[in-house]
């Protein structure tokens, strides 16, 4: 995490690395700061009575499929650190094998598949599976949209934690 007063260099970003920034402009704060309870408490309700992601078309027709036979243990309430291995055996939308290796000594995140293998700094959002929440589905923002997501399957849960740290503690400047 940067503060207002250090420079990008001195953070240890060089040319060619990718920084996140979130911010927002002030009228936007104030209006959320002055509106009515009533509004934001239509906004909340609306966000909690969402479909969750395993129930969406989208997502059913990689979970349809079961529990992939290779895919790590996983385990529920229970937070570990990363493995010194990849996370092996995932699924991404076209049922196509995943692995997640993560080097924190390069500041890298590395997406594998049968064909190819990305080198990302990304977002990440997880939501447990309905009756298997010992795994979650889990996105990757790769672009702008929500178009440009990733989704792995089957994810072992107790990594979520340590997998979001690992991406986010790295990427995330504020």
């Amino acid at each position: 995490m940067a503060k207002d007063n250090v420079t990008l260099r001195s953070t240890g970003i060089v040319k060619g690395g990718k920084v996140m920034l979130v911010g927002s402009k002030m009228d936007d704060i104030l209006a959320v700061k002055s509106a009515p309870k009533e509004i934001l408490e239509e906004k909340n309700s609306s966000q909690t009575s969402k479909e969750p992601l395993c129930m969406q078309k989208i997502h059913r027709k990689v979970l349809d499929k079961g529990i992939p036979p290779d895919v790590m243990p996983g385990i529920k309430g229970v937070k570990e650190p990363l493995p010194p291995v990849p996370l092996s055996g995932m699924l991404n939308k076209h049922g196509g094998k995943v692995r997640l290796t993560f080097k924190p000594e390069q500041d890298q995140l590395w997406l594998g598949t049968k064909e190819r293998t990305e080198k990302l700094a990304i977002c990440i959002t997880s939501e447990p599976i309905k009756e298997h929440e010992e795994y979650h589905i889990m996105g990757l923002q790769l672009g702008p949209t929500e178009a440009s997501r990733y989704w792995v399957y089957w994810v072992p849960a107790q990594y979520i934690e340590a997998i979001k740290d690992a991406v986010l503690g790295v990427w995330q400047f504020f």
